[in-house]
């Protein structure tokens, strides 16, 4: 028997946010800095062993699956955005958009990395 995911492992706590696009004063648009849309209860899951994700780890990055609550929200979030950790600040790329992996429609997983370079 397939063991039952919980809302029990979704423990970090994240702030989702996207580049706020603002008007110059001419017409044209401007993108701003980053501005909290919504904030989620997430699993992190450290990725382990593939070559790919070793290779990430000489550049200083380390990628994590995460797991989250299917919704409105969490299914309009894409590589342009970015996750900053509510408790320790730690901001996440998201490299992959959220898809729902196991086709049940309760969760959404997808890929995030933590180090390396990032944008402001």
């Amino acid at each position: 028997m397939a063991q039952r995911k919980g809302a029990g492992s979704l423990r970090a706590l994240l702030h989702f946010q996207e580049r706020e696009v603002s008007d110059d004063g001419f017409g044209n648009p401007v993108t701003g800095d980053f501005a909290t849309v919504f904030t989620d209860a997430v699993e992190l899951i450290p990725r382990m062993g593939t070559e790919a994700v070793m290779a990430s780890r000489l550049q200083g990055v380390q990628p994590y699956t995460a797991r989250v609550r299917a919704s409105s929200w969490t299914r309009q979030v894409t590589p342009a955005w970015r996750a900053v950790d509510a408790r320790s600040g730690a901001v996440y790329a998201i490299v992959s958009p959220f898809v729902d992996l196991d086709q049940k429609g309760a969760y959404l997983e997808g890929l995030l990395t933590v180090g390396g370079q990032t944008s402001s």
